[in-house]
């Protein structure tokens, strides 16, 4: 009997595993190991406007949705991001102020919405000087989002 048992647990692990790696697939949008690997290096050493953001979003704190931060998407890497909205955050500092990285930004945009992800920008000054505003920015897309998915399913808001 103990046998069975041994190798139905072997089995569940097996696809257990699969599933998990099925998921990652879905959830990073096929990100390569090297991406996943700078992801975690970034999440080591975060700049000071997304602590104080990662405080807002962390725990379920902001809608009760779970953010990520430093999530591998495709082949970029996202500050925060909730899977659930398909909903990106990006905490940008002054490097993103000149014209080619603008251009990058815009181009990394359009890429992210052809994928169905939503991307919010806030500068860090932002963050770190009107916090509520930048919340509740975060807030109404959220909403808006809410309304959108149950206007494309047929469910009608309660009143």
């Amino acid at each position: 009997m103990t046998g069975y048992f041994v190798l139905l647990k072997y089995l569940i692990s097996i696809n257990m595993v699969y599933i998990r790696k099925s998921f990652q697939g879905i959830l990073n949008f096929g990100a390569k190991k090297e991406i996943f690997e700078n992801a975690k290096e970034l999440r080591k050493s975060p700049t000071e406007a997304e602590k104080v953001l990662w405080e807002v979003l962390r725990s379920r704190r902001c809608c009760g949705l779970k953010f990520r931060r430093q999530h591998p998407v495709k082949d970029f890497i996202l500050d925060f991001y909730c899977h659930e909205f398909l909903l990106g955050i990006e905490v940008d500092g002054s490097v993103h102020d000149n014209d080619e990285a603008k251009e990058y930004d815009k181009n990394r945009t359009a890429e992210l919405e052809d994928l169905g992800i939503s991307l919010l920008r806030f500068k860090n000054e932002e963050v770190l000087t009107d916090l509520s505003k930048v919340e509740a920015v975060i807030r109404n897309k959220v909403e808006q989002l809410k309304n959108s998915l149950m206007h494309q399913s047929g469910i009608k808001p309660v009143s």
